[in-house]
């Protein structure tokens, strides 16, 4: 005798990079059992390969989880997280007032968006006579290796994630794509720059969109209400 045939309900989003519509389903037991033992593991690297499997079984295997901007990989995977196991999240939230007292909160993942800070840009101009400038790319979740322990090494993530995330370098007409380019020429290119654009590229990382969204707490000890603003996938699961 055969077992019943059960059929997911499909839903579709709108990823903020591009506007192009998308969709998605659920996650299943299996897939929620990897998400599980992923988190049980506490191992970074078991985590992100856990989102990118989730992400690309779940959207059919259309999107390449791999290659998406971070922010497009967090909307999406909170997105099926809602229609998985409910829009309503609960976390712990740390009370900013005293910093040492946290209270349960119910987030309506429904009303989570992408932001975007009005003064991004992804054009970094270096010499706007000569019109020399970089075109920047949304760093992935592949762009820094888990592994890696970043805090001795400071300097060589800073221009790894730089390099990685540089699609074009233009002069006037002419552009040369950066995937043209060895690691060590980009990095050249890079050592080049004046503080000047370097902190222009610090600025497209620090105002890039962000899972972002504000709420209020009040704290049951001071009675004291704070706006706390969540930010990136791992607020949202606290």
């Amino acid at each position: 005798m055969v077992l019943p045939i059960i059929v997911t309900q499909t839903y579709e989003l709108t990823l903020p990079s591009t506007d192009v519509k998308v969709k998605f389903r659920p996650f299943l037991v299996k897939e929620e059992k990897v998400l599980l033992q992923a988190l049980e593991s506490q191992e970074q690297k078991q985590i992100v390969e856990a989102l990118k499997q989730i992400v690309g079984s779940c959207t059919f295997g259309v999107i390449k989880a791999s290659e998406l901007p971070t922010f497009d990989l967090e909307y999406i995977f909170l997105n099926i997280r809602a229609k998985s196991v409910g829009e309503i999240a609960k976390i712990k939230v740390l009370c900013p007032d005293d910093k040492e007292t946290y209270v349960d909160v119910d987030i309506d993942l429904s009303k989570v968006d992408v932001q975007v800070d009005d003064s991004h840009t992804n054009n970094i101009v270096i010499d706007e006579a000569k019109k020399i400038g970089i075109i920047m790319k949304y760093p992935t979740i592949g762009s820094v290796d888990p592994t890696k322990d970043f805090s001795k090494e400071q300097t060589n993530m800073i221009f790894d994630m730089i390099g990685k995330s540089i699609y074009q370098i233009y002069e006037g007409e002419k552009m040369y794509n950066a995937t043209d380019y060895t690691k060590q020429e980009l990095d050249k290119f890079i050592e080049s720059l004046s503080t000047q654009v370097f902190r222009d590229i610090q600025k497209f990382y620090d105002t890039m969109p962000k899972l972002t969204h504000e709420i209020e707490v009040t704290n049951p000890k001071t009675k004291v209400v704070s706006k706390v603003t969540l930010q990136g996938l791992t607020d949202f699961f606290g």
